[in-house]
C-alpha cells in the first residue's frame, strides 16, 4: 500500500525538468530536438574556474566542509556585496548552499508558518510556488502581461498586503519574463513595504550579471528596509556553473543563522570543491562573464526579429536573463487539422512533436497565455528553432 504524505502529494513536478526529459527521451530516439526549455548557460565553465577545481582536490579539499560554507567564500561574498552592489554584510550574514534554489527554500521553511502568505508579482519562477506549499504557506499573486513589460507597480503591492503578508518575493532580472526594475521602482516598492514592517523581502538576483541595462539595482539598497531584505544570487548563470550547484544568501544574521540550523539538517555544506571554485569565480577577473552576458544580448535580439516574423506571437522587450515570455494566446482555437490548440500547454507539445523544440508552458509561471523561450542556446540553433517555429505555426489556421 502506497501512503506519501500530503506534503509530496501537493507538490507538483517542475515543468522545466519536465520538458527537458521529454526533449532527453525524444532525442535517445533519434529526433533532432533543440531544447529551450531549461534556463542553462550553453558555455562551458571558464577554464580558470576548473583549474582552481582541480587545484582544490590535490590541495585536499576533500572533507565535510563548515555548514555555512567556507569563511574565505562567504568573506568573498560579503565583499562582492559591498563592491558590486554597496551593501553591507559580513561573513556571518552569508550562508552558501547547494544552488539558489535551496538558498530560496531555506529562507521559507525558516520564516513561513502555516496560514503564512508570500506575496509574488506573476510571472514568477516556477519552484516559488512550490517551495511556499513546502513551507505551509500560501501564494498570493499579482497579475501582470505582455503590454506593460510584465511589471507590477507599487501600488499593486500596497493592495496585495494583508495582515496575513509574511514575505514578498521577487526576482529581478527576472525569470521567465527577463524583465528588470528600474532604481526608481524599486524605490517605490520600498516606500511601500516600509510601511509594513512585518513583511520580509527575498531579493532573487541570480540573473544579476546578465542585466542589459549596466548597472544592477537591488531592492537591498534602501535603508528603510534594512533588516529585512534577503538577496539570493549564486554562481549558475553568471558564470555557467549550473551544474556545480553554489546559491548564497546576505540576509540578517538571525536568519542567516536559522538557514544555518535548517540546512545542517538537511544537506549540510555545499560540495567543497565547488565552494573553492566559486571563490575562484567571485573573487577572479569577470571578463568571461562580460563576454557572456554580451553573447547573450545578441541572441536575445536575434530572437525577437524573428519572433515578429511569426503570426500570432507577441513578445515585450526583456532587459536582462535569458529569456522571452510571449502572449500566445490569439493562436488559442486553432488547429493543424488533427490537433486543436486550446491553451499554451497545448501549443508545447504540439511544437515539441511537430518543429522538434521544447518550450515550457507559461501555467508553470503563472501565466497560461504565455510560453517561455529560453536562448541559452548557439545562435546557429536558435535561427533554426525559430525557422521551425514559424513553419508549425504557420499550419494552424
Amino acid at each position: 500500500m502506497e501512503i506519501l504524505s500530503h506534503r509530496i502529494d501537493r507538490l507538483a513536478e517542475s515543468e522545466t525538468l519536465q520538458m527537458a526529459k521529454l526533449s532527453r527521451e525524444l532525442r535517445s530516439k533519434g529526433f533532432d530536438i533543440i531544447d529551450l526549455s531549461l534556463g542553462e548557460p550553453d558555455f562551458q565553465t571558464p577554464k580558470h574556474i576548473c583549474e582552481a577545481a582541480k587545484q582544490a582536490i590535490d590541495d585536499g579539499f576533500t572533507k565535510y566542509p563548515p555548514v555555512a560554507g567556507f569563511l574565505d567564500l562567504r568573506q568573498a561574498i560579503a565583499d562582492k556585496f559591498k563592491r558590486e552592489n554597496n551593501l553591507e554584510f559580513n561573513s556571518e550574514q552569508i550562508i552558501v548552499s547547494t544552488g539558489a534554489k535551496q538558498s530560496i527554500a531555506n529562507v521559507m521553511m525558516v520564516l513561513l508558518d502555516p496560514g503564512d502568505e508570500v506575496v509574488l508579482p506573476s510571472p514568477y519562477w516556477v519552484s516559488y510556488r512550490e517551495i511556499i506549499k513546502l513551507g505551509e504557506g500560501s501564494m498570493a499573486a499579482i497579475s501582470s502581461s505582455v503590454d506593460n513589460n510584465f511589471k507590477i507597480t507599487a501600488e499593486e503591492l500596497e493592495e496585495a498586503i494583508t495582515p496575513r503578508t509574511k514575505i514578498f518575493c521577487f526576482s529581478s532580472p527576472c525569470n521567465p519574463t527577463g524583465t528588470v526594475y528600474s532604481q526608481s521602482e524599486l524605490e517605490a516598492f520600498a516606500e511601500v513595504l516600509a510601511r509594513h514592517p512585518g513583511v520580509f523581502i527575498i531579493s532573487d538576483e541570480i540573473y544579476e550579471h546578465i542585466s542589459f541595462l549596466g548597472k544592477h539595482e537591488s531592492i537591498a539598497q534602501f535603508e528603510s528596509l534594512k533588516g529585512r531584505v534577503i538577496v539570493v544570487n549564486g554562481c549558475s548563470k553568471a558564470y555557467a556553473m549550473t551544474g556545480w550547484r553554489v546559491g548564497y544568501i546576505g540576509a540578517p544574521l538571525w536568519i542567516a543563522k536559522a538557514c544555518d540550523k535548517m540546512q545542517g539538517q538537511i544537506t549540510s555544506g555545499t560540495c567543497s570543491i565547488s565552494q573553492r571554485a566559486a571563490l575562484t569565480a567571485i573573487t577572479s577577473d569577470q571578463s568571461e562573464t562580460v563576454k557572456m552576458r554580451n553573447e547573450f544580448q545578441r541572441r536575445r535580439d536575434l530572437v525577437l526579429r524573428m519572433l515578429k516574423d511569426i503570426p500570432g506571437i507577441k513578445a515585450n522587450y526583456p532587459e536582462g536573463a535569458f529569456y522571452v515570455f510571449p502572449d500566445v494566446s490569439s493562436l488559442f482555437g486553432k488547429t493543424d487539422g488533427q490537433q486543436i490548440i486550446m491553451n499554451a500547454d497545448d501549443l508545447c507539445n504540439y511544437l515539441i512533436y511537430h518543429a522538434h523544440v521544447t518550450l515550457v508552458t507559461g501555467r508553470a509561471f503563472g501565466d497560461e497565455n504565455c510560453i517561455r523561450i529560453s536562448y541559452a542556446a548557439s545562435q546557429e540553433r536558435l535561427t533554426e528553432a525559430l525557422n521551425r517555429l514559424k513553419e508549425a505555426v504557420a499550419k494552424l489556421h
